[in-house]
Parts: C-alpha cells; structure tokens; sequence
C-alpha cells in the first residue's frame, strides 16, 4: 500500500549530536507513528534502556550501515538462498513475534513496540522480509522504509542461514532501481553483522547520507 503520513510528532526531538558516549540522546516520549517516523528522519530510533529500562533515544556514533556493494554472500549462504523463497509484507506480525521473543538472548522487544510498529505497518510504513520453506516461516526480518532509507530492527531464524537469506533479498529490493542513495541502516555493527559486510561510519557521515537518502524514492513494492 502507498504510506500514509501520520500527524507529526508532538515532541521536540534532540540533536542527535547531544547523545552520550554510548549514543543515548534521552528517555521518554512515545512511539506513535509521527514520533518514529520523525526520529528515524532524524538519525534516532527508539530502544529500552536495559531489558527493562524505560523507553530510549538513540543515536550512536559510529553506526552501523551495510553498503549496499558491499554484502558479503558465502559459497553456503549462495546455497542457502536457492532453498528459501523470499516473500515481502505477507506475515509481519509473526516475523515481529518471533523477534520478540522473551526466550533469545539479549531480546528487547515488548508488546508496545510490537503494537507501535505494527501501526506503522498498517500505515505502510514497516514492512517485512521473510524467508520460507514451502508454507513455513523459517526467518526474517523487519524495519522502516521511509524515502530510500531502511532502517532494520531486528532479525531471527529458525533454519540455518534464513535471516541472512532475507537480508539478500532486502539488499536486491534496495539495489534495483540502481539509485545510489539508498542507505540500509543496522544501528549497531556486531561482530556478526561485520561478516556480513556491515561497516562503522561517524555520526555526521551517516547524518549526510541518510539526508540524500530521504530524498530518493521508496523501493517499487512499497510505493
């Protein structure tokens, strides 16, 4: 579906450049639609403080971006890809159940983030990858598309590989029109994230290629 704008956000958002050494800008506010897209916009997005901390604002310097040259396919993931099919939007709110998960280590999803999002969803705003063997969801991942920024969320698996098989499938929606603005943002780079060729850059390149991105157009099955 075509996005619908939501009404902005009544809150004042910090300058990202205002966060603390570990990229925290402030606590409180709310997660309705406006206030997330406008964060996200910004270069913030939304996390607990501690599993059970109250509702944060991030914005870490460096942060994680996957170049959209730069994803990294193994000879077993090329594998991996040919035994899953990619589908989009058609079960976003078991890909964000199964992220949120109380049961993974270090979850942090709680019911109002999946109901936030799930708002978004409906707005056309969230969206999902997934990767499914025959009529099993078997991984995925999900985030906000807004302009030709991605801003990924979270991602789980219940195969070998099939997270990472989505995030193929989400670099070929963001590579196939060609535009070099596109961005697809991680937040964090893990050691995890970093073999699947996800790179640190500072705070201020992000700012500068996250406002070109938000100039380009969403990616076909979004608009």
């Amino acid at each position: 579906m075509r996005p619908v704008e939501p009404p902005h956000t009544v809150w004042g958002l910090p300058d990202p450049s205002t966060a603390d050494e570990d990229g925290l800008l402030g606590v409180g506010a709310d997660l309705a639609p406006g206030t997330l897209l406008s964060a996200y916009r910004s270069g913030i997005f939304p996390m607990p403080v501690g599993r059970d901390g109250p509702l944060g604002w991030w914005s870490p310097d460096p942060r994680g971006v996957l170049p959209l040259d730069g994803l990294r396919v193994s000879r077993s993931l090329r594998r991996s890809c040919r035994e899953y099919e990619i589908r989009v939007d058609t079960s976003f709110s078991e890909v964000m159940r199964a992220c949120a998960d109380p049961g993974r280590t270090g979850g942090w999803i709680t019911p109002e983030f999946e109901a936030a999002y799930a708002e978004l969803h409906h707005l056309g705003w969230a969206h999902s990858i997934e990767a499914w063997d025959d009529d099993e969801l078997v991984g995925g991942l999900y985030g906000i598309a807004t302009g030709g920024l991605f801003a990924g969320e979270s991602m789980f698996h219940r195969r070998r590989d099939a997270s990472k098989v989505a995030l193929v499938g989400l670099v070929e929606i963001l590579r196939e029109d060609g535009d070099p603005r596109r961005l697809l943002d991680v937040q964090w780079r893990t050691d995890h994230l970093a073999t699947l060729g996800v790179v640190d850059v500072p705070r201020t390149e992000y700012l500068r290629r996250l406002a070109l991105a938000l100039e380009a157009p969403l990616p076909s099955p979004w608009m």
